[in-house]
């Protein structure tokens, strides 16, 4: 054979080739630009998804969506937070719980929507307390007793204090009664003295709402309850005598 011959025979072998049949049917099974399916555009925003448009719609508006989440709430709840809640800016949220204050005093109702430990929330109105602690604890409210009710005073008065500095002040220990404040949650940790390593305490958000506060500035000031300069005077004699 030739080397023509050879030639040919190996030219025509090539086309039909391992290689040139892969290459085929890559090029047969690209897509055409033409033929690809069109993407589906994306559905357009339905407007009653919009949360405002949802408020406007129900039964009161912006006004009864804020007071149906302020009747679940169980501790007080900030502006910003139910700003957030009702996609409402919150300069009006503010307005609206001012305004549903007003309106629940100017009607007497038998709760009231007031400002505590930094946040809303509703209260029943302290004239019903009688009636509302009958009903709902039936005379068996487990009330804290006159040492606790001492000690949580010293607390509220000097905080942030340790256990030591509190037995100091009351003269007797404390261990005992700081467990039953810290177990109700109307004192809680606040760090540790610099110099002793000892705990500190402060009073919590808890104390602030059962005494209707938004701060402990709000505190009325010992002065007044304290007695004048010359009885002290006295006690601290008859104590050396």
């Amino acid at each position: 054979m030739s080397e023509d011959q050879r030639d040919e025979q190996r030219g025509d072998a090539t086309p039909d080739g391992p290689l040139t049949a892969t290459l085929d049917a890559g090029v047969d099974a690209a897509p055409d630009a033409d033929s690809a399916p069109d993407l589906a555009p994306d559905p357009a925003p339905d407007a009653d998804s919009d949360p405002a448009v949802v408020l406007d719609s129900l039964p009161g508006g912006a006004r009864g969506a804020l007071e149906a989440v302020l009747m679940v709430v169980e501790e007080p709840v900030t502006e910003l937070a139910l700003a957030e809640a009702l996609d409402l800016p919150p300069a009006v949220v503010a307005d609206l719980l001012t305004g549903l204050a007003a309106e629940y005093d100017a009607q007497g109702r038998g709760f009231d929507l007031r400002p505590v430990a930094g946040g809303w929330r509703m209260f029943s109105r302290a004239e019903h307390a009688a009636v509302v602690e009958r009903f709902v604890v039936g005379g068996q409210q487990a009330r804290l007793t006159q040492a606790a009710l001492e000690t949580l005073a010293v607390v509220a008065y000097r905080q942030p204090v340790s256990r030591a500095r509190v037995s100091a002040v009351r003269g007797v220990n404390v261990d005992g009664v700081m467990r039953t404040l810290l177990s109700r949650g109307l004192v809680e940790e606040r760090g540790a003295d610099p110099e002793t390593g000892a705990v500190l305490y402060g009073t919590s958000s808890i104390f602030l709402e059962r005494l209707g506060l938004t701060d402990v500035d709000q505190l009325p000031a010992l002065a007044p309850y304290l007695p004048e300069a010359d009885a002290l005077d006295e006690i601290a004699d008859g104590g050396l005598a």
